[in-house]
């Protein structure tokens, strides 16, 4: 008998790995332990309760930190370099990498990232993933309506400086400071009663500068960020339910083709059958 060759032996445990790893059970867990990780991280801010179960708390972190560490092993023995093809592999690695990063000495302000292992949900969780990915493809679109904004931000920076600077230098004293000025009123945050007012009260027409900023950047700029956003996870929304849509359709052309092909043997044999049955009728007679 042929004996089955290491390399095929080791192919196969990699595949069984793979698919072990990719398991809903094993997932679940994975999950379940980052939000463990994320509520001890949590804990471990509070004084009280370090000087109570800290090191219970630190040996649950390193107990976690091990289990991420073997999912991140075991995965990339399975897939080996194709580990590094998928981009969510490629995040999960690093953020657990800088979690083995010793924080002690000069590097113990990386200790505060150890946070960062909480961000594993996002390529755990299908809906999350969905939503990065949607962000990520709405960059280019993001990033044309961002130029816009601080061009828009310039021009009424270099108007605002022109007609303010003498009188509220502290607002409008610079463009850095008109820019400033002009981001605290976009956010609505005390734009009136804090800064439009008061420069009213010098300059009483000032409102006809700044109510028409506020509509265009506040109310016609940052909702185009929106719609953007949103147009990007509809078009991705559709493109994966055609995905789905034509692999259901495939897999039942290929179901059919298969049943078609079984039909026809069915209808040969039955010929065939009954072929042998009036010869044998035949011989008789």
């Amino acid at each position: 008998m042929n004996q089955p060759k290491p390399a095929s032996l080791r192919a196969e445990s990699r595949l069984r790995l793979a698919s072990w790893v990719e398991t809903p059970r094993v997932q679940y867990s994975i999950v379940v332990l980052i939000v463990i990780n994320a509520i001890t991280l949590g804990l471990e801010t509070s004084p009280t309760v370090m000087a109570h179960a800290g090191s219970w708390l630190l040996a649950l972190d390193n107990f976690v930190l091990g289990v991420f560490v073997v999912e991140i092993s075991v995965k990339l023995y399975a897939h080996r370099w194709f580990f590094f093809r998928d981009p969510w592999n490629v995040f999960d690695f690093i953020i657990i990498t800088i979690a083995l990063i010793p924080a002690s000495g000069p590097l113990a302000v990386l200790r505060t990232l150890r946070i960062l292992r909480v961000l594993r949900l996002i390529s755990m969780v299908p809906r999350l993933r969905f939503v990065v990915e949607s962000l990520l493809h709405a960059i280019p679109g993001i990033a044309s309506i961002a130029g816009l904004l601080v061009l828009l931000y310039y021009v009424f920076a270099v108007m605002a400086t022109g007609l303010f600077s003498a009188d509220h230098p502290a607002w409008f004293g610079t463009i850095g400071k008109s820019m400033y000025t002009l981001f605290q009123i976009m956010t609505l945050e005390s734009w009136s009663m804090g800064i439009v007012r008061p420069v009213m009260e010098t300059h009483p027409y000032a409102w006809l500068f700044f109510i028409p900023f506020i509509l265009i950047a506040t109310f016609t700029i940052l909702n185009l960020f929106i719609a953007i956003i949103v147009n990007t996870m509809q078009t991705m929304h559709d493109r994966t339910h055609t995905q789905e849509k034509k692999a259901i359709e495939d897999a039942l052309h290929h179901e059919g083709s298969n049943l078609a092909e079984q039909l026809q043997k069915l209808r040969e044999e039955l010929i065939e059958v009954k072929q042998l049955l009036r010869q044998r009728g035949g011989d008789q007679s």
